[in-house]
């Protein structure tokens, strides 16, 4: 087992790392900084990704572990796009949004976009016949890649809000969003589990390894995918209740000073409630 280098995967990191590196350079050169927090969130989300795409777990992942290859999933298109959205800024996307093409895509990260997406890449890439078909051709396994970390940032961006999202989409909505989110990936992730039947033939065909059978390789997937996504949950969750109490604090503390209520709401809700005055 050793780290690969495949190009045709690596390659689009490499240029969003560079990108982000130097946007951000330009920032801080006039003055206007990406937070540090924020630029460690982009370089872990990046690490993510190779240690998904290039280490051991990538091999063992190809034809031999589902587990493996389950692990994989969920760091490139949970964990490394969470980190890679929690580090991007307005003004770092700026240069990008300017071109018209790419600012119609913005849609793409609406929670009623997002979500459905997501879901879709997630289910349609689990159907034996596309996942089979990803792991003998190297393109489809490369788009299969790409569209976990996609789709994975856009449903990220829904929570995140780098840019504003729709006005209903507030602190509680987006609980509720992360609670559906957790359930779809359950349900698969319970299919696996408790499947009696090994799913896909090429991992009932492989070498055993770790004393694995192919029934307890697939029940370990299973279990990664539902593990790794509570904890995140967990995490997320409970983000949102404290910034949940803390809103709820700030717009009584606003309303009782006389604020017009719907500016207490609309400035709450985007996060300008400090400055409201």
């Amino acid at each position: 087992m050793a780290w690969t280098l495949d190009p045709l995967q690596l390659a689009p990191l490499a240029l969003v790392g560079a990108g982000y590196g130097r946007r951000a350079l330009t920032l801080a050169r006039r003055g206007a900084p990406v937070p540090a927090w924020r630029l460690w969130s982009f370089g872990v989300g990046l690490a993510l990704a190779v240690v998904a795409l290039a280490s051991p777990v990538a091999e063992l992942g190809e034809e031999r572990l589902f587990s493996a290859h389950m692990l994989q999933h969920v760091l490139l298109g949970d964990l490394a796009a969470l980190g890679f959205v929690l580090g991007l800024t307005g003004p770092l996307l700026r240069p990008v949004l300017a071109v018209r093409a790419l600012d119609r895509l913005r849609v793409l990260a609406h929670p009623l976009v997002a979500l459905p997406l997501w879901t879709a890449n997630l289910y349609l890439w689990h159907l034996p016949a596309l996942y089979e078909a990803a792991l003998r051709h190297e393109s489809l396994h490369a788009l299969e890649h790409v569209l976990f970390f996609g789709c994975g940032a856009l449903m990220w961006a829904a929570v995140v809000e780098v840019l504003p999202g729709p006005a209903w989409f507030g602190t509680g909505a987006k609980l509720g969003y992360i609670v559906v989110v957790r359930l779809l990936e359950t349900v698969l992730g319970n299919v696996f589990f408790w499947a009696g039947d090994v799913v896909y033939e090429t991992y009932a065909r492989s070498e055993k390894l770790f004393g694995l059978t192919a029934e307890a390789d697939q029940a370990t997937a299973g279990a990664i995918m539902m593990i790794e996504g509570s904890l995140v949950t967990i995490g997320a969750l409970a983000w949102l209740f404290l910034r949940l109490g803390r809103e709820g604090e700030l717009r009584q503390e606003l309303l009782e000073r006389g604020l017009d209520p719907r500016a207490v709401k609309r400035a709450v809700r985007y996060g300008r409630g400090e400055g409201l005055s």
